[in-house]
């Protein structure tokens, strides 16, 4: 799951489209006449880390809404793509798979926790502040394979995940890392718990 998101439209004049992804590279200004931090709305921390990860994800915005990417989504490679996948997203509550008739994203009730599978644990944090560093390797490889394993990861530039369902608050390096490469960190030592080469 990756949280917390910040997102909200921007109304274009003159253009054919009618919004755009607010993010701090673009609209630096406009958020800033609009009383809000451009280091809020990185939206392409999000976009990095989907291109990383190959299951079920749940991201959830700044402002409580909840979406689905299934596994089988093919993540857009440019950010300006994946803007207007995110918009549209947004907008019509649901994107299907081009010749199908599956969503391979859509907006979802919340809690989140309602699509959680039984027996799982929450692990979190993922900051270099948090209280309890560990090498995921070893990490992983004491949790059993009857365990589902959920990992919750910032796709924000500052602050912390304070979530009531966290199992389990981790750091990973005793440094800042992106949410991408805390998704690498995961999925490599998942890899190597696994065997999968």
């Amino acid at each position: 799951m990756l949280r917390p998101y910040a997102i909200k439209g921007k109304k274009q004049k003159n253009r054919g489209e009618n919004f755009q992804l607010l993010n701090s590279d673009d609209h630096a200004n406009f958020l800033q006449k609009n009383n809000n931090n451009p280091a809020d709305y990185r939206p392409d921390i999000t976009h990095q880390a989907l291109l990383s990860i190959l299951d079920i994800v749940y991201v959830r915005t700044e402002k409580g809404v909840l979406f689905e990417v299934k596994p089988h989504v093919r993540i857009p490679r440019t950010y300006k793509r994946f803007s207007g996948i995110i918009l549209q997203l947004i907008q019509k509550l649901n994107i299907t798979a081009v010749g199908k008739c599956e969503n391979v994203l859509r907006v979802i009730k919340n809690p989140v926790t309602n699509y959680f599978p039984v027996n799982s644990r929450k692990i979190g944090g993922f900051s270099y502040s948090s209280d309890k560093l560990v090498k995921m390797r070893k990490y992983v490889d004491v949790v059993g394979d009857d365990v589902n394993l959920i990992f919750v990861v910032g796709a924000m530039v500052h602050g912390k995940i304070e979530l009531d369902y966290i199992d389990d608050f981790i750091a990973i390096s005793g440094y800042p890392l992106s949410a991408a490469m805390c998704i690498a960190r995961i999925t490599e030592a998942l890899a190597d718990k696994w065997s999968i080469l």
